[in-house]
């Protein structure tokens, strides 16, 4: 199985949607093997961005990410760099699409709920950027034989 990474960002910690935000992917079907909130520092958030360092908006989203705890993830399933990505919506909230995480309850370009890797490659250095080895869990879902099919489990 594939793993990806998510950072439920600060507007989504201080609007109280983490559990709604959640549930969506367990109920996806995507399994949570790490879990921890933190408050993300200048030089953790400027790592993490750095792809935007030289983009006009870096600075305010150094200051938004600080700004409040985020809640990361590493969540597990079949293709699920894609599947998450497609959950999310486009990154400009107002033009994602009903029913993606970002269309029911954004409307920014910064403040869109959610952050997600956009590769395999990226969700292994976001991993491993957030979290220890010893916090991701191993352990079969009881309802793993009905999310897939017996030629898609791995």
């Amino acid at each position: 199985m594939e793993r990806t990474f998510a950072m439920l960002k600060p507007d989504c910690v201080q609007r109280g949607l983490l559990g709604r935000v959640m549930a969506g992917f367990e109920e996806k079907g995507l399994k949570v093997v790490a879990c921890k909130m933190i408050r993300m520092n200048e030089k953790m958030c400027r790592e993490h961005y750095a792809h935007h360092a030289d983009k006009p908006f870096f600075g305010r989203l150094v200051k938004f990410m600080t700004s409040a705890p985020v809640l990361c993830l590493a969540l597990e399933g079949k293709e699920a760099v894609e599947v998450l990505r497609s959950a999310c919506g486009a990154t400009n909230a107002r033009a994602a699409a009903p029913g993606t995480i970002r269309g029911d309850f954004g409307l920014s370009v910064q403040s869109n709920i959610i952050h997600a890797s956009d590769s395999k490659e990226t969700a292994e250095r976001e991993i491993a950027r957030f979290f220890k080895k010893e916090e991701i869990f191993d352990y079969k879902r009881i309802d793993y034989e009905t999310i897939y099919a017996e030629d898609e489990r791995e």
